[in-house]
């Protein structure tokens, strides 16, 4: 990686930036003409906006906002251009962030998510469209396509599991945030590499004690590999820790992706994107394709987080039913339980992938069924729409779950929900009386713990309708 920062001045009146030209290496090395073009293209079609968009949240790795807009009014004339040269791809950078810089130079993680996001952007403009030949209308397709991205990042390494995938909110309370950092310091004293949504709060904390961890045991090829979405990117940008950052198209694939690659899952305290994980992995659990497959699931946090974790159970009681219950346990308190029940799963999971003779990088053998791939879009008529009534399948109902909380993380903190709530007002969420009872208490329970804003006060982009 080489770089030329020729300048480092304020162009508006608050923040300072800088123009950089930077030389990638290292599994960024070309381009195709199609490529580069698609990444240039600024027309409605192109990908310009969302190359700009991404790259600006990546250039504020560390920030403290969930407003996605924010760092566009911060940062009005940033852009960037990547050009094919006879070396190899160059990428230049105007008005880009100073906080990205050291001494004229940009720094190196940064500059690394930085190139991570041209790849995965690139990728995705030329392999997943009709043209590229993907076939995006069945499961199998989709399942390739999640694998494409995953392989192309390089992150899918054949050696024993060790990969944990770590869930909770971007916004939680101290006492969390350092629980968090435990966990993930049992973890990383076991061998145990993390991988997270890649952004602040739970998302930071585990990598952050694995990295002490890790240190401890001299393990020196450690992965903390970060898992976005860019209309989640730019609310919750990817934290410093973060040494492979991937970028999935949509949510969807972004949570098929945690399910593929994770050997385990552990779940802290978070707001509705991460009501949204746990509906979407037990609806895959509680298939009966899926009911002999060993995937360990840990709810933890600190003692006074015990009252949080109750009420996501009995909501889990009520909707999906006591079979869901069998799929996960609870730990409070006691983060090196957690990390052995974890290490023990994930032995479960290496003799299971071994009888089966299913790779160690890729679960191939979880099946994931089309209503849980196919992108929700969040509009309103879609939101009210949903059937969120008993009777239903345990999976059937978690998918339809799993998309009202989707469509509240979209009017929360990604640009195009947020858009379609100031023009008509909160989405509304129609069901049975006794679930939709349910539903508004864990999500005022949310409100009150402030696990849906990291700062401001909270005016909920929803209303749920008995």
């Amino acid at each position: 990686m080489n770089n030329d920062t020729k300048a480092a001045k304020a162009t508006n009146a608050t923040l300072p930036t800088a123009n950089a030209r930077i030389y990638p290496r290292g599994g960024l090395d070309v381009l195709s003409r199609a490529e580069v073009a698609r990444l240039r293209d600024a027309s409605s079609g192109g990908m310009h906006d969302l190359l700009r968009r991404c790259a600006l949240a990546v250039l504020t790795s560390g920030s403290a906002s969930d407003d996605p807009r924010a760092a566009q009014e911060l940062y009005p004339d940033f852009d960037i251009e990547v050009l094919q040269q006879d070396r190899g791809v160059r990428i230049d950078l105007r008005h880009a962030p100073a906080m990205a810089f050291v001494d004229g130079e940009i720094i190196r993680g940064v500059a690394e998510l930085l190139f991570a996001v041209v790849r995965d952007l690139a990728y995705t403009a030329i392999e997943l469209v009709k043209e590229g030949g993907r076939d995006l209308e069945t499961s199998e397709g989709i399942t390739d396509a999640v694998f494409g991205l995953l392989r192309n990042a390089r992150v899918l390494q054949p050696a024993d599991p060790n990969l944990v995938v770590c869930w909770g909110g971007h916004s939680i309370n101290r006492d969390e945030y350092v629980y968090t950092k435990q966990v993930g310091y049992e973890l990383g004293l076991r061998g145990l590499d993390i991988c997270t949504g890649c952004g602040p709060g739970a998302m930071k904390g585990p990598m952050k004690g694995a990295t002490i961890a890790h240190a401890k045991q001299r393990r020196r090829k450690t992965r903390y590999i970060g898992i976005t979405e860019p209309g989640i990117i730019a609310a919750e940008s990817p934290n410093p820790i973060v040494n492979h950052l991937v970028i999935m198209p949509d949510i969807e694939k972004r949570l098929e992706a945690f399910v593929r690659i994770g050997h385990g899952i552990i779940v802290f305290p978070g707001g509705v994107g991460t009501a949204e994980e746990i509906l979407y992995l037990l609806g895959i659990l509680l298939r009966e394709e899926n009911k002999d497959l060993p995937f360990p699931l840990i709810l933890t946090g600190p003692t006074a987080s015990a009252p949080y974790f109750e009420q996501i159970d009995q909501f889990l009681r009520l909707t999906l039913g006591e079979a869901a219950t069998s799929r996960y346990e609870i730990v409070i308190g006691d983060p090196a339980t957690v990390a052995k029940h974890m290490a023990s799963g994930i032995r479960k999971v290496r003799e299971h992938r071994i009888a089966q003779k299913d790779s160690f990088f890729f679960n191939w053998s979880m099946h994931v069924p089309l209503e849980f791939q196919r992108p929700f879009v969040c509009t309103h008529e879609a939101m009210a729409a949903l059937d969120l009534h008993h009777g239903r399948k345990p999976h059937e109902l978690a998918a339809d779950l799993r998309r009202a909380f989707s469509g509240i993380v979209a009017g929360n903190v990604k640009e195009e929900g947020m858009r379609r709530i100031e023009a008509r007002g909160p989405f509304e969420i129609h069901g049975d009386p006794g679930m939709m009872q349910a539903l508004d208490a864990l999500l005022r329970a949310f409100v009150e713990q402030r696990r849906m804003k990291i700062a401001g006060e909270y005016r909920p982009c929803y209303r749920v309708m008995a």
